[in-house]
């Protein structure tokens, strides 16, 4: 069993005081992609983290301000790394990923 907390977009319960949010949804073509993995890169290209993605594509991760880099690994397709700049503490970032 994975570590990771559930993957949804709902967030209450989360104290944005102390936390800033990365979250989306992966899908292909019409369709939520569920197990693909979505890995968090920091500034320099070192893996951070990675979580699956929940029944309904979604993904979410806890994240210092700062640039990172998401990338999306859905099986039969080529990744997708999409860059994503995280404000300040408090802030959402939301970032869908298309695969092929």
């Amino acid at each position: 069993m994975c570590g990771a907390p559930d993957q949804d977009l709902d967030l209450s319960g989360v104290d944005l005081a102390k936390e800033a949010v990365i979250a989306g949804i992966v899908s292909r073509g019409d369709a939520p992609v569920a197990g693909a993995y979505v890995r968090l890169l920091d500034a320099t290209g070192e893996f951070t983290a990675e979580v699956p993605t929940s029944a309904t594509g979604q993904f979410r991760f806890f994240a210092a301000p700062g640039t990172w880099t998401l990338r999306t690994l859905v099986p039969q397709a080529a990744p997708v790394d999409r860059q994503v700049v995280v404000g300040e503490v408090g802030s959402v970032a939301r970032v869908d990923v298309s695969v092929g």
